[in-house]
C-alpha cells in the first residue's frame, strides 16, 4: 500500500508530524503495536495512580491535554488515540475499527504498561470501549470517570437508529469521508458554546484525519452505534463488575448526542454514582471545563 493511499501506515513514524503543536500538546508521543499489526500513539504523562482517559469519535488523545497538564503532577496520566484516530495508524479494514477491536487495542496497551488500581476517564465511544476492559478485568479497575457517554443496546431508541442509519449510509459515508461533516460540521453543533472550538484547536482535529483514507475509523464507527448490538449487549450484561465502583457522573446537557435519558440511565445503575451537572455545556467536557473537570477529579480520586 504506498504512502498516498495510506499516510500513517503501520509502525513508529521518525517523527510527531510538525502540524501538531508542541505548545498546545507538550508531551512525549510514545508507540505501541496491537495485535493486528497496527500502531497505536499514546502518551503517558505524570507518576502515581494511573487515570486512562478513552476518547470517542471523532477526537484523540489532543482531547484531554488540559487534564493532563493540570493532573500529571499527582497521577500517572495516559491517552491512546485510537486505531484510525490522532496519531495511530490507519486501516483499510472496518474490522479493524468494530469497538470490540479498540478495545482489544486497550486491553493490550494496559497489559503492556501493566497498570492496576485504574480511573477511567470516559466519553462518547471511550464508555463501551473503556468499561469493556473493566468487565473482563474489574479488579484492575478502581473507578469511573463518566461523561456522555453510553454502554448498552440502543437498537430500539429512534434518536440512535436515525443517526446511525443516516451516517453510515452510503452517501453519510461519503460526507464524512469526502468532506469531513463530523469534524467540520458534527463536533462543533455538540459543544454548548461553539466559540470554544478555536481555529487552532479545530485545526488539530482536523489534520488528524485530513484525508479520506485517514476518515475510514470515523466513517465506521456511526454504523456500529447500532450494528454493534451484540457486542453491547453482552458488555451491559455483565455490568455487575463495574457498576458498583466508586463514579464520577460528569454530564453537559448541551450535547446533540446524549440526553438526559442516557444520564438517567447512569444513575439509575451505578451503585455510588457522584454526579455533577454543567447545564450550559455539552459533549466535550474536557474542552468546555478543563479547570472543573481537574478540580472534580482530584476531590473524586482524593475520596475514593
Amino acid at each position: 500500500m504506498n504512502t498516498a493511499a495510506n499516510p500513517r501506515k503501520p509502525g513508529p513514524p521518525a517523527e510527531r508530524p510538525d502540524w501538531v503543536s508542541n505548545e498546545m500538546f507538550p508531551f512525549q508521543s510514545r508507540w505501541f503495536e496491537t495485535q493486528n499489526g497496527q500502531t497505536m500513539h499514546y502518551i503517558d504523562e505524570g507518576r502515581g495512580e494511573p487515570i486512562v482517559f478513552v476518547h470517542g469519535n471523532p477526537t484523540w488523545s489532543f482531547e484531554f491535554r488540559h487534564l493532563i497538564l493540570g493532573l500529571h503532577d499527582s497521577y500517572r496520566c495516559i491517552a491512546m488515540d485510537h486505531i484510525g484516530f490522532g496519531l495511530s495508524s490507519c486501516s483499510g479494514s472496518n474490522k479493524d475499527y468494530h469497538p470490540r477491536a479498540h478495545s482489544e487495542n486497550l486491553h493490550g496497551l494496559m497489559d503492556k504498561l501493566g497498570l492496576e488500581n485504574i480511573t477511567l476517564f470516559l466519553t462518547d465511544w471511550g464508555g463501551p470501549i473503556g468499561l469493556d476492559f473493566a468487565r473482563r478485568r474489574p479488579e484492575r479497575v478502581r473507578r469511573l470517570i463518566i461523561a456522555n457517554t453510553w454502554a448498552w443496546p440502543v437498537s430500539g431508541d429512534p434518536h440512535f437508529v436515525r443517526f446511525s442509519s443516516i451516517m453510515s449510509s452510503r452517501i453519510g459515508r461519503f460526507l464524512i469521508r469526502r468532506l469531513n461533516i463530523f469534524v467540520n460540521i458534527v463536533l462543533p453543533k455538540a459543544v454548548g458554546d461553539r466559540s470554544i472550538m478555536t481555529k487552532a484547536i479545530m485545526h488539530h482535529y482536523r489534520r488528524a484525519q485530513a484525508t479520506p483514507f485517514e476518515r475510514n475509523a470515523n466513517a465506521a464507527l456511526p454504523g456500529y452505534i447500532i450494528g454493534a448490538s451484540d457486542w453491547l449487549g453482552e458488555l451491559w450484561a455483565e455490568n455487575h463488575q463495574f457498576i458498583d465502583k466508586p463514579a464520577l457522573l460528569l454530564w453537559g446537557f448541551k450535547d446533540i448526542a446524549f440526553r438526559r435519558k442516557e444520564y438517567d440511565t447512569w444513575r439509575e445503575h451505578l451503585t455510588h454514582a457522584e454526579p455533577h451537572e454543567f447545564p450550559r455545556r455539552g459533549h466535550l467536557i474536557a474542552e468546555e471545563a478543563p479547570e472543573e473537570t481537574i478540580e472534580l477529579t482530584r476531590a473524586f480520586i482524593e475520596k475514593h
